[in-house]
């Protein structure tokens, strides 16, 4: 009796419990629909140009951004791989090739799903060949496609190492190496190469689209090779390639992201082949069933699940796929199984601090995506409104439809993140994150890590947990622009401004001093603060003019002293009547903005007008009595390229 009392109360607390949370889902819902209407045209273009922004290598034409320059050229040198391209990975100067492959899927989708809203809102250009800037890092990545002979590079860079420098792609290569590494048939990952297939797969579609069927035959056939290797060699990439841990450990395992390349194939081959008989959604259904089937996180670059159920369901049609799905986006809007996500009081979908804001855009995507294949297939039913509802919520709060009334995206609205965890756009010349205290480049269309579960957030450049910016981060957020874009119209910007200092980044400071024998000393300090874009100066030359009587130009000896470069003035050299120059070279060191030691060099150049130190009692005293030379204007080279110069007034 007692027995079946304690059962039949925990069995009564079971119940009762289970009415609460019943209860607490009925009456909660996802934020109401603002009716606010975002200027999402501009919103979608800035998403794309962030990429820009990003864009290592030999930066092509088309780049938009001002303030970046070529960088990291010699990437893959030291394999014999050109590895110069590709993306940099967030605010500091690796390449991570896994997320990096992950966000050229998402956003391959994303064109594949909207690609009328790019067409008509004028970015289809902007992101096709943003997309192909990294596919073609990824093609050369693949160092060897022969089977049983595959190398595949997944990492430039050393992150460790990297993270402890503050400065700018642009001269990242003077302060250190940069060392390429690599996963192979006998140290393989499944989920690189795997990823790096969905990513060539996806965008294929694209590019055939776009009327390019050779590139996109190209991809295609890449991307088979790297399924095989994926497939025939298993394992984790971060069990080979350690360097990647702990910045993009695989710990979801690498099942998902065989499936989802297997997919990508599916849809590629269909894509390029009527002919094409379905083997790789034969595979993709058999390799789903031994997938772990998560619904209470989202999609991001380690988890392709919730990317998986979504392509499954449109694909197949079939009931198992669209009710992972559902769960999933349920967890999301009205929870399930007594398991729903966090809001906050502004109306944030919040899962975790890290990111808050990228993974409710990327669930946003993915929502819309679904919501739109519920609605063709089944009607407008409540479900895809739900989920339709979730996507326009959480793309307005990151516009600015939010408590604090900010846009968390950078340069878009009034106010908006002024100084976002980006070594480039910073511009420290200190190799510190917190001088200058300001961000001199502005890093437009970049989203920002965002809000605590309190709503709590700082613009805090220190701050990299609600502060950084990558790659990844725009991945999904710029898809459902495009889907909020052909819902509601918006118009993007004729022509994208950035600002501009008028404050001197590259000069030299000097300090003349006469001395009691006719001698000028200047001292000159080489000063390089580069930002916009960062530079080094491999052959700086100070150019000292001055003006002497011609008759004391016999007497004029030159000397330098420098304990920062090695360097020898040049002779006295006429440049017009009274006027002269000596020439300093600045030899056997870089002048860069990567440190206190780095980015300044101090000369001492001395003008004797005592040279032939004669005996003659006239002489003597017509030197003594003689003017010293007048420095009339101070000039910096650096490679005979003039750079700099100040005029002295009289």
């Amino acid at each position: 009796m007692y027995l079946k009392s304690k059962i039949t109360q925990k069995l009564l607390k079971k119940i009762l419990a289970g009415l609460m949370v019943s209860i607490a889902i009925a009456t909660t819902s996802t934020p109401a629909i603002s009716q606010d209407r975002e200027n999402y045209g501009e919103a979608l273009q800035k998403s794309i140009l962030f990429y820009e922004a990003q864009q290592a290598g030999k930066l092509p034409e088309w780049n938009r951004i001002p303030w970046r320059d070529d960088a990291t050229l010699e990437d893959g040198a030291d394999v014999g791989v050109d590895l110069s391209g590709g993306w940099l990975d967030a605010g500091d100067n690796v390449k991570f090739n896994f997320p990096m492959a992950y966000t050229v899927t998402t956003l391959a989708w994303g064109g594949i799903e909207y690609y009328d809203a790019y067409q008509k809102s004028g970015q289809l250009e902007d992101l096709s060949q943003n997309i192909k800037w990294v596919t073609d890092y990824l093609l050369n990545s693949f160092a060897n496609d022969k089977p049983g002979e595959y190398v595949l590079y997944g990492q430039v860079g050393n992150g460790k190492l990297d993270h402890k420098w503050w400065g700018a792609a642009e001269v990242v290569h003077y302060e250190m190496d940069r060392p390429a590494y690599k996963i192979d048939t006998s140290c393989p990952g499944t989920d690189l190469a795997g990823e790096t297939s969905a990513a060539l797969a996806s965008s294929s579609i694209l590019f055939r689209a776009n009327g390019d069927p050779k590139y996109a035959d190209l991809l295609v056939e890449k991307a088979e090779k790297l399924f095989d290797f994926a497939n025939t060699y298993r394992g984790k990439y971060s069990d080979c390639l350690k360097e990647a841990v702990p910045f993009y450990t695989s710990v979801n395992g690498d099942r998902d992201e065989l499936t989802w390349s297997a997919i990508w194939l599916h849809k590629a081959k269909k894509a390029q082949n009527n002919s094409y008989s379905g083997e790789y959604l034969t595979f993709a259904e058999a390799e789903y069933q031994k997938m772990d089937k998560p619904f209470n996180y989202t999609y991001q670059f380690d988890d392709k699940s919730y990317g998986v159920y979504i392509l499954l369901a449109q694909e197949t049609g079939k009931l198992e796929y669209q009710q992972r799905a559902e769960a999933w986006l349920d967890f999301w809007t009205v929870g399930h199984q007594g398991q729903r996500i966090k809001y906050t009081p502004g109306g944030l979908a919040f899962l975790v601090k890290w990111g808050s804001l990228p993974l409710s855009a990327n669930t946003s995507f993915l929502a819309f995506v679904y919501s739109d294949w519920l609605k063709k297939t089944q009607g407008n039913s409540a479900k895809a409104q739900r989920y339709y509802d979730l996507g326009v919520s959480q793309i307005n709060y990151i516009l600015g439809q939010n408590p604090s009334r900010r846009s968390y995206m950078i340069g878009y609205g009034d106010n908006y993140p002024q100084n976002p965890h980006h070594r480039t756009a910073h511009g420290s010349w200190l190799n510190s994150v917190k001088e200058p205290q300001q961000t001199r480049n502005l890093l437009i269309g970049a989203l920002v890590g965002g809000p605590d579960g309190e709503e709590n957030w700082e613009d805090d450049r220190n701050d990299w947990v609600r502060n950084e910016v990558g790659v990844t981060y725009n991945a999904g957020l710029t898809g459902a622009l495009a889907k909020m874009y052909e819902e509601f119209g918006g118009e993007p910007l004729a022509e994208i401004s950035f600002p501009k200092s008028n404050d001197p980044e590259i000069y030299v400071e000097s300090k003349t001093t006469v001395g009691e024998k006719q001698n000028t000393e200047i001292d000159l300090t080489i000063i390089n603060k580069s930002a916009a874009p960062a530079q080094g100066l491999e052959n700086a030359m100070v150019r000292v003019v001055y003006e002497v009587k011609p008759e004391r130009v016999k007497d004029i000896s030159t000397f330098a002293v420098s304990n920062d470069c090695a360097n020898s003035p040049s002779k006295v050299v006429k440049l017009k009547e009274d006027t002269y120059y000596t020439d300093v070279v600045c030899r056997d060191t870089v002048i860069y903005p990567g440190g206190d030691m780095d980015y300044k060099k101090q000369i001492t150049l001395t003008i004797d007008l005592n040279k032939s130190g004669s005996s003659n009692l006239f002489d003597g005293l017509s030197k003594m009595f003689a003017k010293p030379v007048r420095v009339t204007k101070i000039c910096l080279y650096d490679d005979d390229k003039l750079l700099w110069e100040s005029q002295f007034e009289k």
